[in-house]
């Protein structure tokens, strides 16, 4: 409730319960590293992990770092239900929450003030702690409902996952920059894809990492077809948003996907609060690094989520604590983004 209140937004997430730190602390996996040991009196006595909505990708990957956390720093953390990274950036400036998820799409918007959302205010207090992974733009119909084009779209019902994701940033202007104009649907990413499996939605589209848990869960049931962008559909849209780049979901990341679905992606980085104690930064980038691979076991995308990828940040400032670590490891950190 404090969280809609706070940023004047519909209440679409309000009713999607987190896990209690209670339930967390009860499956604790055994991580790498040293045992849990006192929190330094000076960090935060717990920790909030701004995700998203329950069928996308935030979400597990937010439960998993709170579950380490806790575990390591006798920190109790807990992955709080958003939606999205609009929303994310928010808190974090308003200090909802001292870490977040946010495409660098939509941290770009925020950060110099351009996006719509922003209404010019420039969102300054977010830094850079790690790389996640790649967000690529994908489309799924079921099979028997005969979409294969964008253009088929027009007009059908397309649910876009929560308003302030995004998806819900990013495709409205997407459909209307390639002459598409679908009903588009808000809410949450698994109640859109049960929409989608009973009929009632043409498709639904996503832009979080591959492969989205409520598309595989769908096609557990019936067959999906993934709509792909023409080559001269993607320019377009590259030319007017040139934060987005090339983006290939490999086949049979999806059993239905039968080869590689070219398209657009952004990257998520998980970003957090300016005041952040350094050496709490340090820790926590740490630990998540010394436990990627159990990370991306539970949550394929996280593949991804490996220290070299911090290149693929190229304007937002890095946190002190963060720059240490990738100091440490070895890899250089571009000037323009030390604070």
């Amino acid at each position: 409730m404090l969280i809609s209140h706070l940023l004047g937004v519909n209440r679409e997430a309000e009713t999607m319960k987190p896990p209690s730190i209670f339930c967390l602390l009860l499956t604790l996996p055994a991580f790498s590293g040293a045992l849990a040991q006192p929190a330094n009196p000076e960090w935060p006595k717990s920790l909030t992990i701004a995700t998203s909505s329950p069928g996308g990708v935030y979400l597990p990957y937010g439960q998993f770092l709170a579950k380490l956390w806790t575990a390591k720093f006798s920190i109790p953390a807990d992955a709080v239900v958003t939606q999205g990274s609009l929303q994310n950036v928010k808190l974090i400036d308003l200090r909802g929450a001292q870490i977040g998820f946010a495409t660098m799409g939509i941290a770009l918007h925020g950060w110099y003030g351009t996006g719509d959302w922003t209404q010019g205010k420039r969102y300054l207090n977010m830094r850079a702690l790690f790389p996640m992974y790649d967000t690529p733009f994908q489309i799924a119909a079921l099979r028997r409902s005969g979409v294969t084009e964008l253009q088929q779209l027009d007009h059908k019902v397309l649910g876009i996952g929560p308003r302030a994701g995004t998806g819900g940033t990013y495709v409205p202007d997407i459909m209307k920059l390639l002459g598409v104009a679908p009903e588009i649907k808000y809410g949450s990413v698994d109640d859109q894809a049960t929409e989608l499996l009973a009929g009632r939605y043409a498709a639904s589209a996503a832009m979080t990492g591959a492969p989205v848990p409520a598309f595989a869960e769908v096609e557990s049931k019936e067959p999906l077809t993934f709509i792909k962008l023409t080559q001269a559909q993607i320019d377009a849209v590259r030319k007017a948003m040139p934060e987005l780049s090339p983006s290939t979901i490999l086949s049979k990341t999806y059993r239905s996907l039968e080869s590689d679905y070219e398209t657009l992606g952004i990257y998520n980085f998980a970003i957090g609060r300016a005041d952040l104690p350094d050496d709490l930064v340090y820790q926590l980038v740490k630990a998540l690094f010394e436990n990627a691979q159990a990370l991306a076991a539970e949550v394929p995308a996280a593949s991804q989520t490996i220290p070299r990828n911090v290149d693929k940040d190229t304007f937002l400032p890095l946190h002190p604590g963060a720059i240490r670590y990738y100091r440490e490891i070895g890899i250089a950190i571009q000037p323009e983004l030390i604070p």
